[in-house]
């Protein structure tokens, strides 16, 4: 799909690169001191720390041509990949069904990538039915707590999150969508193992959580409790869009282009046709 500029577009995306011009990491700088300073300058622009926020939690209001204008301009200045999980999953989830107390308290660290979270979502034999997960959360008998158990697969990024936004299953005995609950569990304490899980390729960001017994307060559920589906499935439409990585994709096919130009193969009309298949030889 073509999208077309106005005046205001083009205008906008001139601010947008002058900034991340200024903004941009210097050679040898501190990374952890540049993310910082980053941040705090790009809020300072009214909101643009918090891309997709609503206006009314500090979002800057963008329309969907500076959405996209926004996220083809940060990958093409190399702009290191912001981790999803919180900023850009959790924090709609709490802006829709969390409590005022929740959202005073988790949002501000959000925003300030101060805590580094993960998502507890697929289970050993609960990954396309998801529903069918196990990790079971038994609430105490004066009601001030969730015993949690079970064990979680695929967790991007566990070893490194503070927090972990996961599903639990609260009641096992009617429809099993219906028996799910949505709780805020911090990671750094007794009962949680983390074990690393290395891909084909060597990488380690995925991993298996085991939780035994670890003790989760009342105040740590976003919502009621066995409607922890229903916010699930809120959070997976910011997940997929969150993750599809539209403009990073089409910056590298650009990126490709531009090296394969010399190969006879990129003056081929069906190089540009959409859905096109593209067949890699070595012409060499």
């Amino acid at each position: 799909m073509e999208i077309e500029l106005n005046n205001d577009d083009l205008e906008f995306r001139h601010e947008v690169r002058d900034f991340l011009k200024e903004n941009a990491a210097k050679p040898g700088a501190d990374y952890s001191q540049w993310r910082m300073d980053y941040f705090k300058n790009a809020a300072a622009k009214g909101g643009w720390d918090v891309p997709k926020w609503p206006v009314e939690f500090g979002g800057p209001g963008w329309s969907p041509t500076q959405h996209y204008i926004w996220e083809q301009e940060t990958v093409t200045a190399s702009l290191p990949w912001d981790m999803p999980f919180g900023i850009g999953m959790l924090a709609p989830i709490l802006m829709n069904y969390g409590s005022k107390e929740q959202i005073d308290r988790f949002l501000p660290d959000i925003r300030e990538r101060k805590v580094n979270w993960c998502q507890g979502y697929s289970e050993p034999g609960a990954g396309s039915d998801l529903a069918s997960l196990k990790t079971k959360a038994v609430l105490s008998d004066d009601g001030s707590h969730y015993t949690v158990t079970g064990t979680k697969v695929w967790t991007t990024m566990a070893h490194m999150a503070d927090w972990m936004f996961c599903l639990t299953r609260t009641d096992d005995t009617g429809i099993k969508q219906e028996g799910i609950t949505f709780l805020l569990i911090p990671m750094k304490q007794d009962g949680i193992e983390v074990k690393p899980i290395i891909t084909l390729g060597g990488a380690h960001s995925v991993n298996m959580v085991h939780i035994t017994d670890v003790k989760v307060p009342v105040d740590n559920r976003i919502g009621e409790e066995g409607k922890g589906w229903t916010y699930a499935k809120g959070l997976l439409q910011h997940e997929r869009t969150g993750l599809a990585g539209i403009s990073r994709s089409i910056v590298a096919l650009e990126t490709l282009k531009r090296q394969a130009s010399p190969c006879p193969a990129a003056t081929v009309p069906s190089w540009t046709t959409p859905r096109s298949k593209v067949k890699w030889r070595n012409s060499k």
